[in-house]
């Protein structure tokens, strides 16, 4: 039963973030949108990643994070590795698509494989100061699988959705993610809550520059100097 509502919790959070992620975007303006050309990068190489396993037994051993094992590669090499089955793997695949194209189509490219890449570097090292454990509490994936960095990518919609709405319900559900991750952290030690609460904190990080940078251009534009 628990595996059950761990599994159920896991998966709201994640349809709580693509959501956020078609409201910042608009649900009636996907067809008309460009190629996410960062999203597509970051999916087929976990596709290859799979394949990978597919034909290469020995590819989980040479590529995964243990830490018991050496090789400055494996944090990022780790998380195109998927350990949960068929099923697990599919869920991986899909979830990264559409959360990596929901993010470059509000973020743009280059940011949402910053925030990806921030997502496979700093759970474990967040925790580290935090005092929250010897190793990577907050990383889900058990030495491998994607799904640690898409939670984390995924939550800077849900705060983008939340600057870009004042309704109640559309508000509730962008509080609701990271309020609903520290649930599931507290009482499920699930580490895909607390990466989507870190990922929501960064994406108010990257907000407010760009919001600041949006307004000094603003302001230079709108300058005596620059009028005259």
């Amino acid at each position: 039963m628990g595996a059950i509502v761990f599994n159920v919790t896991t998966a709201a959070l994640m349809v709580m973030m693509v959501n956020c992620g078609l409201g910042v975007v608009g649900r009636d303006t996907l067809r008309g949108r460009p190629i996410p050309w960062a999203a597509a990068a970051l999916t087929a190489i976990a596709v290859g990643g799979v394949l990978l396993q597919l034909v290469w037994s020995g590819a989980m051993g040479a590529l995964d994070a243990d830490p018991a094992k050496s090789g400055w590669w494996r944090e990022f090499t780790s998380v195109f590795m998927q350990n949960g089955g068929i099923l697990g793997a599919a869920w991986n695949l899909v979830t990264l698509a559409v959360v990596a194209a929901l993010a470059q189509w509000y973020w743009g490219g280059p940011l949402t494989l910053g925030f990806f890449l921030a997502g496979i570097v700093l759970p474990g090292r967040i925790d580290t100061l935090l005092g929250f454990g010897d190793g990577p509490s907050t990383d889900p994936r058990n030495f491998a699988g994607s799904s640690g960095a898409t939670y984390y990518l995924g939550a800077t919609l849900a705060l983008a959705f939340l600057t870009r709405t004042r309704l109640p319900k559309e508000l509730a559900l962008a509080i609701g993610v990271p309020a609903l991750g520290l649930a599931m952290w507290l009482a499920q030690d699930n580490g895909h809550g607390l990466v989507s609460v870190y990922g929501f904190a960064l994406g108010g990080a990257a907000w407010a520059v760009r919001t600041r940078r949006r307004d000094g251009s603003a302001n230079a534009d709108h300058s005596p100097e620059r009028a005259r």
